[in-house]
């Protein structure tokens, strides 16, 4: 574990993303709620949680590439889109954030098709700025001279040619949502240039190793800590080459032997190769804090119990210098007096839908007078959203500026 002085942590940072909002995305019909810095999603398997997660990934990915690749990815707007008597026939996005310079806005986008798919509204606005689209066309332009609109992609990627818009396009889609794979950290890859991880940590021997080339040592030694908490005897992690490819080597102690062994990715489990991936997800945002969201599925996956609680104190850590979302269904990650009502969103799947609320008031009392931890009450299954605070569809609201 860091040491005490190592430990001390600067006041939080006001969350990048501070409400979200969907409608008819996958398996959530309407959801409204408010994040902070720290975020638990739990709920179990199927409940709709990676949903969650993946419409935030989605307009993160239509900014990096395009909305044409996100909308493949996913295997085509019929995938996307909930199908339900009722329906719009379209899913809904919208989210509303705060810049690192105070500046506040929200960004909204609708898209559907049955065939193939049209971006029938968007719509942004910062500080003064705004602009409004609907099909193709400008309703309320960002400035005297605007870049032209069209319906198969986000005009935020044109907008971003415009000051006022250029931060907003930037901490959109800088976005970190992972789902680290063990096997893709075990096989050499390419080279790159670090910069940001990979959603599934493929590329982490090029940014362990920009971490360590442009940040003092501390800040490597303090995932290395974190790593010898969870795996005993290990005691560091550097990047290799074998030929022309990068891959990852391991520092442990054996006991019984006199120095450090070194033993390659391919030889180590899915338990370090995954708590590795998260802890370098999380602490890259401290060489590029263009990463002002980090969500990582399920934490705890092939960890021991006992890990849980140092995994905890990571995601608290990394918190301090970067909003951090996590799903989970673990009853001992969640076994602290620390997490507080404010920082659970419960997730159940009630008929075909996903609800996502936080918890209710007598819930989080319990939570803030320290009768139960959220642990306690995950085991007892009493850690249920509050059915009140899920709003009806036609209750959310997605606009704010109508030509």
């Amino acid at each position: 574990m860091p040491s005490a002085e190592n430990s001390r942590q600067p006041a939080s940072r006001a969350p990048f993303i501070t409400r979200v909002v969907l409608r008819d995305y996958r398996s959530i019909e309407a959801c409204d709620v408010a994040l902070g810095p720290l975020t638990f999603l739990v709920g179990p398997n199927g409940s709709g949680k990676s949903n969650f997660l993946d419409a935030l990934r989605l307009i993160a990915d239509a900014l990096r590439t395009s909305l044409d690749h996100a909308i493949r990815e996913r295997g085509g707007i019929f995938n996307i889109v909930r199908r339900a008597p009722g329906g719009t026939g379209q899913f809904e996005i919208r989210l509303d954030f705060q810049l690192h310079d105070g500046a506040i806005g929200h960004f909204s986008v609708s898209v559907g098709g049955t065939r193939g798919y049209v971006v029938h509204e968007e719509e942004c606005a910062v500080g003064e700025a705004k602009y409004h689209v609907r099909a193709g066309k400008l309703l309320l332009k960002p400035s005297p001279v605007s870049p032209p609109a069209s319906d198969d992609r986000l005009y935020l990627v044109n907008a971003a040619g415009i000051p006022e818009f250029r931060p907003v396009f930037d901490a959109l889609s800088d976005m970190g949502l992972y789902s680290i794979s063990p096997d893709q950290l075990r096989a050499p890859q390419a080279p790159d240039a670090g910069e940001f991880l990979a959603r599934d940590g493929s590329n982490l021997p090029s940014v362990l190793a920009r971490l360590t080339t442009q940040t003092d040592e501390p800040l490597k030694r303090r995932i290395e800590e974190y790593l010898g908490a969870i795996v005993p005897g290990l005691k560091g992690v550097e990047n290799t080459s074998i030929v022309h490819m990068e891959t990852l080597k391991f520092l442990q102690h054996i006991e019984g032997t006199e120095g450090l062994m070194a033993f390659p990715a391919i030889s180590m489990s899915d338990g370090t190769l995954r708590a590795l991936g998260i802890l370098v997800a999380l602490f890259q945002t401290r060489v590029n804090q263009r990463i002002q969201l980090v969500g990582i599925e399920e934490p705890e996956v092939s960890l021991h119990p006992a890990a849980a609680g140092v995994l905890r104190d990571a995601l608290r850590d990394a918190s301090q210098y970067t909003q951090v979302i996590v799903t989970s269904h673990s009853p001992e990650l969640l076994d602290d007096p620390s997490i507080h009502g404010d920082e659970i969103l419960s997730v159940v799947a009630d008929q075909g839908k996903s609800l996502i609320a936080p918890v209710d008031e007598e819930t989080r009392s319990a939570l803030r007078d320290r009768l139960y931890t959220a642990g306690e009450l995950l085991k007892a299954n009493q850690l249920s959203p509050d059915r009140s605070a899920v709003p009806q569809p036609d209750q959310l609201k997605l606009w704010e500026h109508d030509t």
